[in-house]
């Protein structure tokens, strides 16, 4: 008994992603093709990127909010608390900085898969709801 807890606790981490796993193929097998191929694939990522850069400018700006408020909150509290919200406010900071790379980022670098095609390939225009 003992050897099989230690080959358990040994796979710990693999046994809990065993249902994620599980959960991706499920999502895999239910996927129907759509017409127009590769071409629908480029519109849907036209429209991801498009609803990503119109929602990630302002959860930056409420991250931003939210560091500074922790930060403020942490100083008028104890110093083990104060640490820990300068801790808190940097990691919102991070978020913050990352949503602003992706922002900037994203249109070129759909613009790089997709050869050819204008800056305006990052627009909610192409989105079907």
């Amino acid at each position: 008994m003992n050897r099989l807890t230690a080959t358990l606790a040994a796979n710990a981490d693999k046994i809990r992603l065993l249902p994620l796993f599980i959960l991706l193929l499920l999502n895999l097998s239910f996927a129907q093709p759509r017409e127009g191929g590769m071409g629908a694939l480029k519109t849907q990522l036209a429209c991801f990127c498009g609803q990503l850069l119109s929602v990630l400018p302002v959860l930056v700006i409420l991250v931003l909010v939210l560091a500074g408020v922790i930060y403020a909150a942490g100083q008028i509290l104890g110093s083990e608390t104060r640490a820990r919200a300068n801790v808190w406010a940097t990691a919102c900071l991070t978020g913050a900085l990352f949503g602003i790379l992706i922002v900037v980022i994203a249109p070129p670098f759909m613009n790089a898969i997709y050869e050819g095609v204008t800056l305006d390939v990052c627009s909610t225009d192409f989105c079907e709801y």
